[in-house]
């Protein structure tokens, strides 16, 4: 069995202790253990520092001897997670595993069941078309920037789309460029000489043929394929009839039976799709979402979360998404992190819980990691000058060791923290405290003297990308490249068992201290 020992500083040492006793107790870690069916032995080490969060891999050489003395033999030492320095050197230094454990103590029991139970988030098997909507209006230089920006997000088809009455003369153009950079291409219009022009350039996929179009099917080059629409979104007969015929022929395809916006269909159009997965289980549905995300005005990382989770329950093979509005900038990052937890959901037979924390961009599952009462605690015993600051669900504590100052506005905290003649010093106070009190408004995470998480809807972010640095371990890995997609199976199982969700893991906590 292995045994831990836990690296720690004086503050912080009560608070570990009481975490590893509960998770001997059974409470809450999640590993189906109980007091004698824990899989590791444990022991805590205060290693001489005030303040855990100070520790370096430099001061943990000099005063923890190698090899480490333990109760047991030691097989893992692991040590604050804002410790900065080179842990693989530490590794090396004492031949055993040296790890980061979370940044905050109660994080722990989430930190071991994701040892436990690893969530594999690189692959999935719902393609993403992203619309470049205004290609018309471009150059061929600009819809190449922009498609380099749109598959570094996830995309994995460039789609094309055409304007009304717009010329697109640059079109054979356009897709050529975009091959040659290594992109597939669909080309997206109801225009036959624009779909046919875009197929002879070599397009991968045309959007969209209805009946009234379906003989464009017959003169398209081998590896384009068309993706077909009935002659308005209700038309499932001529929809069907249409998948029937290619079907009939053996020519590939995708199906669309469109997706309807709020409140003109939405639910009415769901269940054309799945009408359409009963009446054809193996044939390829594209699901355009933007009709959802763009034209309704609320979050979009939800809402591709609810409509990602759709497809998965469908098996749609494809989304198509669109980033026009200014809140839907994001769609393409969020819909492809969602497809990734979707299909592990689907593979792990579970629910979309703790699996990723990257869509949770406005509140924390766990925003308050520690109560007014623990932070009196352990403010009472700080005797240094620095002041920590930690939020708790009545507000923003502020203290040092001059005493503990609470409020739920920083206004409020302000005058009696004596820093009139220190500008630096209040400048640092009053962006940390800032931060603090969104965290507070929103229940939001919040760790001081760094970055408030925000998921996918910022390029960095922290718990996840934002916070893998030598200071700070990362607390779950962010999603992989999109480089794994799983093949659709002929047949494959569809329906989900109720069975008990994995508990999400959590994002930081609260700092012990600010970096001298």
């Amino acid at each position: 069995m292995d045994h831990l020992v836990f690296l720690t500083g004086r503050l912080a040492e009560p608070a570990l202790r009481r975490v590893l006793e509960g998770l001997d107790a059974g409470l809450g870690a999640g590993l189906d253990a109980g007091p004698d069916t824990l899989p590791f032995t444990w022991e805590v080490r205060e290693i001489g520092v005030q303040v855990a969060a100070l520790m370096t891999a430099e001061l943990i050489r000099r005063r923890v001897s190698a090899p480490v003395q333990a109760a047991a033999p030691v097989t893992r030492l692991i040590v604050p997670g804002r410790c900065q320095g080179d842990l693989a050197a530490l590794s090396a230094h004492y031949g055993i595993p040296v790890e980061r454990g979370p940044e905050e103590l109660k994080d722990l029991p989430a930190y071991f069941r994701r040892a436990a139970q690893p969530v594999d988030l690189s692959t999935y098997r719902t393609q993403i078309f992203a619309e470049i909507v205004d290609a018309p209006r471009l150059t061929v230089a600009q819809i190449l920037a922009r498609a380099a920006e749109l598959t570094a997000d996830g995309a994995d088809v460039i789609d094309l789309g055409s304007l009304p009455d717009t010329p697109f003369p640059h079109l054979a153009d356009s897709v050529q460029a975009l091959k040659a950079a290594g992109h597939r291409v669909s080309v997206d219009s109801l225009v036959a000489e624009e779909l046919l022009a875009g197929a002879r350039a070599g397009a991968d996929y045309l959007l969209s043929l209805p009946p009234g179009l379906l003989w464009i099917a017959d003169e398209l080059p081998d590896g384009c394929t068309p993706v077909l629409i009935g002659r308005e979104p209700g038309d499932e007969a001529g929809l069907h009839a249409s998948i029937r015929e290619l079907q009939r022929r053996g020519q590939p395809f995708l199906a669309d039976p469109i997706l309807d916006p709020l409140p003109f269909g939405l639910a009415r159009s769901i269940v054309r799709y799945q009408r359409l997965r009963d009446a054809f289980p193996d044939a390829p549905i594209l699901m355009g979402v933007g009709n959802v995300t763009e034209l309704t005005e609320a979050d979009t990382s939800g809402v591709n979360a609810l409509l990602l989770g759709l497809a998965a329950e469908l098996d749609v093979a494809a989304i198509l998404t669109t980033q026009v509005s200014a809140h839907a900038r994001r769609a393409v990052r969020e819909a492809d992190l969602a497809r990734r937890v979707m299909h592990a959901a689907v593979q792990l037979q579970t629910l979309p819980k703790g699996l990723s924390d990257g869509l949770m961009t406005v509140h924390a599952k766990r925003p308050w990691p520690d109560s007014p009462e623990e932070i009196a605690a352990t403010a009472a015993q700080v005797r240094d000058p620095n002041f920590r600051i930690q939020v708790a669900a009545d507000g923003l504590h502020v203290y040092n060791r001059d005493g503990l100052r609470h409020a739920t506005d920083p206004f409020t905290l302000w005058p009696q923290l004596g820093l009139g003649d220190d500008a630096g010093h209040a400048f640092y106070m009053g962006v940390e405290l800032a931060r603090a009190e969104i965290a507070w408004q929103l229940g939001k995470r919040y760790v001081q003297d760094q970055p408030l998480g925000w998921g996918v809807a910022t390029s960095s972010q922290p718990g996840t990308a934002g916070r893998s640095d030598a200071a700070c371990g990362p607390l779950s890995a962010p999603p992989p490249a999109p480089t794994t997609r799983v093949p659709r199976r002929a047949g494959a199982a569809r329906t989900a068992s109720r069975l008990q969700p994995t508990p999400p893991p959590a994002t930081g906590g609260p700092t012990d201290d600010r970096p001298e």
